[in-house]
């Protein structure tokens, strides 16, 4: 790890939506778009370590991030910026079995609280929405133009990493929703 590296706290919460208009979320305070590819690297029992290149059109950025689990909606995270040159070197460490995780990430702010729109190609009427809290105690005020469909926080079948190697199935939405 570089010496760049952030230390911290990640309290987050994560639904599965049904998949909302990218017009809409455009007009949304602070959006922006990005294009992510995130692979997995052997990490040691109990710790998750990823690399992710995330292309926002004009620039594009590495980070790497180790997490170690606390809890169903806290880990520890250390996370920086790395060179092209260092993802090269560690995208040969993919853990075995995995694939990139690839998805199209929308970022906005409703209410002072920041959300994260996650659109995988595998899925054509859902998408994954996380937001960070300050606290377990804290409740999001999520965005009424958003229909949440099941908060899946904890649920270990869609993480990043076990998305990697078995994409779970879409929920649909339901004929009223």
């Amino acid at each position: 790890m570089s010496e760049n590296m952030k230390t911290g706290v990640e309290i987050e919460r994560k639904y599965i939506i049904k998949k909302p208009h990218v017009d809409l979320l455009s007009r949304q305070n602070e959006y922006t778009k990005s294009e992510i590819v995130q692979i997995y690297i052997t990490s040691a029992e109990g710790e998750t370590h990823r690399i992710r290149r995330r292309d926002y059109g004009d620039r594009v950025q590495y980070i790497e991030t180790r997490k170690i689990r606390i809890d169903s909606i806290s880990v520890t995270e250390i996370e920086g910026e790395i060179t092209e040159e260092r993802f090269a070197e560690l995208k040969k460490k993919q853990t075995e079995g995995s694939s990139p995780v690839l998805k199209t990430r929308h970022t906005f702010k409703y209410k002072g609280q920041i959300f994260e729109i996650d659109v995988y190609p595998q899925w054509h009427n859902t998408a994954i929405m996380e937001t960070e809290l300050e606290s377990r105690e804290e409740r999001a005020e999520m965005p009424e133009f958003i229909e949440i469909l099941k908060e899946v926080t904890g649920e270990r079948i869609y993480s990043n990493a076990s998305m990697s190697k078995a994409f779970p199935p879409e929920i649909h939405p339901t004929a009223e929703s």
